[in-house]
């Protein structure tokens, strides 16, 4: 079943990036118009985060936002047979930031937000890294799906490790040099556990994984930001926070990047998944850490 799904998958993938466009368009208009996808999930968290907007405004961002979201899973097929020319043509990256840290230092985390495309951004950043290039994924129930993505994900070199198993899988990379790429604005799995602060105005539970393990493992500490500057063609913006992360304050990392995540967000808020519950969760004081 595998190969007859990558076989036909994969002739979708030499369609011209325009007939894919075009195919992109139908399933936006069905997704949003008729089906209405999340649609309360959207226009909720809009809301929250853009209270100084009129309700048109943020009906525009959501129309922008569910096309490149509908984009970012055409391009992702894309990734099956795209060259690396025409990749690196697409999604540009000032990858000397992370680049100029190899001899210097041995392991970095490169953190962001999730941003359209990220599939383009595994692939692109990955492809042009002086140092192997982790990406923490989480598994696909189905296993035809499952296969199709894993290979897709590290066609260009990719190092992937599934969430469900990084706690007994990476030890097998921390004594090397590594890039490992996390999200600061991922969803705390134990709110109570969780460093709480502000986001947009409103308190959210955010992990702390990432701020720990750049302290454990001593990393530099780089953020990314990347968009659609036009259609199908990004840029990816690396940022050096520090390389002396244990010189931070318990917290002051995780507020940091939170912030960092926001102000990407309110450059260029189409970008953004709004479609998952950021507040889903309410801050109780007496039981939650806040910042």
């Amino acid at each position: 079943m595998y190969y007859i799904v990558y076989g036909l998958l994969y002739l979708v993938s030499l369609l011209p990036f325009r007939v894919l466009y075009f195919i992109s368009d139908i399933f936006y208009y069905l997704l949003y118009y008729v089906i209405g996808y999340r649609k309360d999930v959207v226009m909720n968290n809009l809301k929250i985060a853009f209270p100084e907007k009129t309700d048109a405004e943020r009906l525009k961002i959501a129309r922008k936002f569910y096309s490149q979201f509908v984009d970012n899973f055409i391009e992702m097929l894309k990734l099956l047979s795209i060259s690396k020319k025409t990749l690196e043509k697409r999604f540009k990256v000032n990858i000397e930031v992370l680049n100029d840290l190899k001899g210097k230092i041995d392991k970095v985390q490169v953190v962001t937000g999730h941003y359209f495309n990220w599939e383009f951004a595994n692939s692109a950043v990955g492809h042009t890294s002086l140092f192997p290039f982790i990406v923490v994924y989480m598994p696909v129930k189905n296993k035809v799906f499952d296969k199709l993505v894993y290979k897709l994900r590290s066609r260009f070199g990719t190092i992937l490790v599934p969430a469900t198993a990084f706690r007994t899988n990476f030890h097998q990379y921390i004594k090397d040099e590594y890039a490992l790429i996390l999200v600061a604005d991922q969803n705390a799995g134990h709110v109570d556990n969780a460093y709480w602060l502000p986001f947009f105005g409103k308190m959210a539970p955010f992990v702390r994984g990432p701020e720990r393990g750049a302290i454990k493992n001593n990393t530099a500490v780089i953020y990314a930001h990347f968009y659609p500057y036009k259609r199908g063609y990004y840029t990816a913006k690396l940022e050096l926070i520090t390389t002396t992360p244990r010189e931070y304050a318990e917290g002051e990392l995780t507020k940091i990047l939170v912030k960092k995540v926001e102000d990407s967000v309110k450059e260029i808020p189409s970008s953004y998944l709004w479609t998952h519950k950021r507040w889903k969760w309410e801050f109780d004081p007496t039981k939650h850490k806040a910042l």
